[in-house]
């Protein structure tokens, strides 16, 4: 009995350790010289733009906004200086394979330092569905964290939060998209200071994304569809345009 009851409190720190949601503990992703790059970058856009009435936080796909490709269906940028530079001198801060826990360190660790922007939109959440695995029961706590800490930082900026737009992975991956997005339009209904949205409809066709409205099937080899083209960004832009007129007054 003695024996057991040593093993039972050994492994007790174990237990408590497996219980906490890794999509909300920030997570630095430093010792990547790319990633770090763009993170110097992103602050040094921040301090050079504190009047930035729009900011975008999230992972590829925001910061595929900035993105000049030479295909035309991969020109993103022009859509950016229509929708969001222009009329909002907006900020994309967005950086690849991110999660929700890697976002969180980015904001705990100074990226909207010094801002006042009426709107923060935030789109993120594909990548905790992708390598790391992490399922809508941990995805939807981690995406709360994360409009917790923006409104923590920018307390006086409402945030567009936006459900996690569809893709062609697999079949899990769509069910707990599904799952991720009813559980953030549940729990913000109605909230004073964050509006949801779901821009996902805009990508679909025939109820599934529309493979022609992403770069990834394009690619040399072909990669699973996550990130819009420049067509599919345009279409997101559109149907949030009236939330963001609406909520930059």
């Amino acid at each position: 009995m003695r024996r057991f009851l040593l093993t039972l409190l050994c492994l007790l720190p174990l237990a408590a350790a497996a219980a906490v949601n890794p999509a909300v503990v920030p997570l630095s992703r430093m010792n990547l010289p790319a990633w770090r790059a763009h993170f110097i970058a992103m602050l040094a856009a921040a301090k050079a733009d504190p009047d930035a009435r729009v900011v975008w936080l999230g992972d590829s796909i925001t910061q595929y906004w900035q993105r000049a490709g030479g295909h035309g269906y991969d020109d993103v940028l022009p859509v950016w200086q229509h929708d969001y530079a222009g009329p909002y001198r907006a900020l994309a801060f967005g950086c690849i394979g991110d999660t929700t826990a890697s976002l969180i360190w980015r904001l705990d660790h100074g990226e909207v330092a010094g801002l006042h922007p009426k709107l923060a939109i935030i789109l993120i959440g594909a990548n905790n569905l992708g390598r790391v695995h992490w399922d809508a029961a941990l995805t939807v706590p981690g995406i709360e964290a994360v409009v917790d800490d923006t409104h923590a930082r920018l307390p006086g900026t409402h945030i567009l939060l936006l459900g996690i737009l569809p893709s062609i992975r697999s079949a899990w991956i769509d069910r707990q998209t599904g799952l991720v997005n009813t559980g953030l339009r549940q729990h913000y209904a109605g909230n004073p200071t964050v509006t949801y949205l779901d821009a996902g409809g805009v990508l679909l066709r025939g109820g599934r994304a529309d493979p022609a409205l992403f770069v990834d099937p394009r690619l040399t080899p072909p990669e699973p569809a996550i990130h819009p083209d420049a067509e599919g960004m345009a279409r997101i832009a559109a149907f949030i345009q009236p939330e963001v007129a609406r909520l930059t007054r």
